[in-house]
């Protein structure tokens, strides 16, 4: 076997799918998803045909015209990181159709109940399919090499609708023999269901394939964009305030990046469990609650899911070891929008807080460092355990370097360039750096290319930002170090950004005194801001100022955002005579892990397996 991806069984002999046409009925009661899947190949196909999988009950594989096909799902024990493969014994055959049924504990899909919910009145369901969960709903070849274009019918109950990565085509009644062997006509077709029609006709990597069913209402905020969350005036309210500005976002974007390719940008809000900030799918972004932060500045977050639209889904990371193709090139994108709409104090704001971020992932690699590089190597590793910063924050810091080498000029022209050059392909580190040397001769001679792509921790060329702003908030936070805490006057403007690159700044080991009196003063275990809120309580915790674990407890029992579960799980229980705290981390976990999506199980079990 040879293989194209370390996150996938998927073949490079074999040929790469094209298009799915998918038929799924919710199963609400059973948190289960029974999906006929009709996979399309480029050219008839002769001998085995490889698949993700991963907890799927597979009914049956069979050619659309002529019958069952042979198929077998390997290894027997599913591999803890890839599932199962799915091989299928293809005879000539180009279309194959396979009916399964997705398990309650697919870590693609969180089921919410009624009493989880805004409204407490009727059931949830959102995917989160990067990196490598879109195979626990559906069989595909589940490697971002594989770009496909789908159509959907998703069959819900009446009451609900649903959402999609995709162009809505029809809400109608179900029509027999749709479901292709999903299930029985009579459950497809009852009075009670309905189906949602989606199309998307644009090649994307499975990992942006997205959808949720819910009690869904909408606010319109622009030619291009709407703005979903659970159907509650309130919800919908504070988010079409928050993300009013989006269509300018969309215009500069446009005017940096080239045209917008997916006709629209719409937003989903979703409950508060969803595991990241933001997930760029594309049509639909979809968003945690807490970037509503009611003063507009959560709508940074949603620059970085526009950026994506241009760096991440119109050209691709081949595999996860080159993640910072995505996520690298759109950090820069998402500054320059930032910077094109709040001015250039914002932006530097941002490139602080990130560079603090990616100095604290040096020391959390700092005994692996394989993952301080941008180019890694993951075989046989979980992505969700080593998400970090580093690709992102490196990333940009890369193209940052570069650009101040070449000048903003010629970089906006090269950057033009190779968007144009790659869109709706799936591409490399090695194809970036040949087309790089390409198109800026002698490049190689004037930054160390093969430091920065293969070369642990932060090169020396790398660079904090330079703006008074920026300055002025870290030598705030050095004085705090020798007593001095900022006056009122010096703090009368900041939001939430100045705030947490102050408290980013703060040495980790503060006493509980000054924990106790600069929260006496400012407040801040009780921002509405998280960002804020979770810095804070991450230095309580550190310094075991134990007037703040319920506010601890709280936060992790409300949010399900790994940006926060990460770091107040892991103060908690990292080093030394902390076995109180264990124990309540323990707890607390116990007591929030239903409310939490499974990637985020994940990730915490993975840290109290760690240091427990």
């Amino acid at each position: 076997m040879a293989v194209l991806d370390p996150h996938s069984f998927t073949d490079s002999s074999h040929p790469l799918t094209t298009h799915i046409s998918l038929s799924f009925y919710f199963g609400f009661p059973s948190s289960t998803i029974f999906a006929s899947t009709l996979l399309s190949l480029p050219a008839p196909h002769t001998g085995p045909f490889t698949l993700d999988t991963r907890s799927l009950s597979i009914t049956s594989v069979i050619d659309p015209h002529t019958g069952a096909l042979p198929f077998s799902l390997n290894p027997p024990t599913p591999d803890p990181v890839l599932g199962q493969a799915l091989t299928v014994t293809l005879s000539g055959q180009s279309q194959l159709l396979i009916t399964s049924k997705s398990s309650p504990s697919s870590s693609a899909l969180q089921w919410l109940l009624p009493p989880q919910t805004f409204n407490k009145s009727f059931p949830f369901v959102y995917t989160q399919c990067q990196s490598i969960h879109a195979r626990s709903i559906f069989p595909c070849q589940d490697t971002p090499a594989a770009r496909i274009c789908y159509d959907a019918k998703l069959n819900i109950p009446r009451q609900l609708s649903a959402v999609m990565s995709a162009r809505h085509v029809d809400r109608r009644a179900p029509l027999a023999l749709e479901a292709r062997g999903a299930c029985d006509d009579s459950m497809w077709c009852s009075d009670d269901r309905v189906v949602e029609e989606f199309v998307m006709e644009q090649p994307i990597p499975p990992y942006l394939f997205a959808f949720a069913v819910g009690e869904l209402g909408f606010r319109e905020v622009g030619p291009r964009t709407r703005v979903y969350s659970e159907s509650a005036p309130a919800v919908l309210d504070k988010a079409a305030s928050e993300f009013a500005g989006t269509e300018e976002m969309i215009r500069v974007g446009e005017s940096l990046f080239g045209p917008y390719d997916w006709e629209r940008f719409d937003l989903l809000v979703l409950p508060p469990s969803f595991p990241y900030g933001g997930m760029e799918n594309p049509r639909m972004v979809f968003l945690t609650p807490t970037v509503i932060k009611g003063d507009a500045s959560g709508a940074q977050v949603v620059a970085h899911e526009l950026a994506h639209s241009w760096t991440g889904n119109l050209i691709t990371n081949k595999n996860n070891d080159h993640f910072w193709l995505n996520e690298g090139f759109t950090t820069y994108a998402e500054r320059r929008i930032v910077e094109a709409v709040q001015g250039q104090d914002v932006a530097a704001l941002n490139i602080g807080i990130g560079w603090r971020g990616l100095v604290e992932e040096m020391e959390r690699f700092k005994d692996n460092v394989e993952f301080t590089k941008l180019k890694t190597n993951q075989e046989g590793v979980d992505p969700d355990d080593v998400y970090s910063q580093v690709p992102y924050e490196k990333g940009f810091q890369f193209l940052w370097r570069i650009e101040r080498q070449i000048g903003r000029p010629a970089f906006d022209e090269f950057l033009q360039k190779y968007i144009a050059t790659f869109k709706f392909q799936s591409i490399d580190t090695d194809m970036f750096l040949e087309f790089l040397k390409a198109n800026v001769p002698g490049i190689e001679n004037q930054i160390d290319l093969k430091l920065w792509t293969e070369g642990t921790g932060i090169p020396p060329d790398a660079m904090e930002p330079v703006s008074s702003i920026y300055t002025n908030i870290v030598s705030l936070a050095k004085e705090f170090n020798q007593g001095r805490m900022p006056r009122e006057d010096e703090v009368s403007d900041w939001r939430g950004q100045e705030w947490e690159l102050y408290l980013e700044n703060l040495p980790k080991s503060l006493e509980a005194s000054q924990v106790l009196a600069l929260d006496a003063r400012y407040r801040l275990s009780e921002s509405k801001d998280y960002e804020v809120k979770v810095a804070f309580l991450q230095l309580a915790v550190l310094a075991k100022c134990k007037d703040y674990y319920g506010e601890v407890e709280k936060t992790l029992k409300e949010v399900g955002r790994m940006k926060y579960l990460r770091p107040l799980y892991t103060s908690l229980i990292q080093g030394t005579g902390r076995e109180e705290e264990k124990v309540f981390a323990n707890r607390v976990f116990s007591e929030a892990r239903e409310c939490y999506h499974p990637i985020a199980q994940g990730v915490v079990e993975a840290i109290l397996a760690k240091h427990m």
